[in-house]
């Protein structure tokens, strides 16, 4: 059988996920400093003191610099390697099902709970008529496909759809 994930995959993400998040806090205690140091600042200004207005648009800067800096990045960067951390602990963590089915075709790429992901389908049988039914299993994005050939039998390890592991039949 050829393995998709080892434990080295779930522990470099885990790694890039905190590397994220020490970014964010990083600059999040940054400009909390700067924007605690620009309130002092103004706070200690005379009254009616020619720099009021300066510090205030400096303030306004800095706050919108941050609010611009924040949604794409946590909402577009984090939320995908979070994603991804979450899909391997599902992988680690989850059921598992074996199955040996026919492949058929490729699909188009879909995002599925966060993760790009290729899709192949593959034919099932139906238990109650003669009939064939197509089973989509996921192909993580990140990873190589696998060479698969239409008709051919494969033995694959899948857990919630998504492939583990995989082994060409003759």
């Amino acid at each position: 059988m050829t393995k998709l994930y080892s434990d080295a995959d779930f522990w470099d993400a885990i790694t890039q996920r905190r590397k994220i998040l020490a970014i964010f806090f990083g600059i999040t205690g940054g400009c909390l400093i700067g924007f605690i140091a620009l309130t002092v600042l103004y706070t200690q200004l005379p009254y009616k003191d020619p720099a009021g207005p300066w510090v205030i648009a400096a303030t306004c800067v800095l706050v919108g610099a941050y609010m611009i800096f924040m949604f794409p990045f946590m909402g577009i960067k984090f939320k995908r390697s979070n994603a991804y951390c979450k899909m391997l602990k599902f992988i680690s963590v989850g059921l598992k099902e074996h199955a040996v089915l026919p492949f058929l075709d490729i699909e188009d790429w879909v995002t599925r709970d966060g993760v790009d992901c290729n899709v192949a389908v593959f034919a099932v049988k139906n238990i109650k008529k003669d009939e064939l039914l197509r089973r989509l299993i996921y192909v993580d994005g990140e990873k190589d496909f696998p060479a698969f050939e239409a008709g051919g039998l494969v033995s694959l390890i899948s857990q919630g759809n998504l492939l583990i592991e995989y082994e060409f039949l003759e």
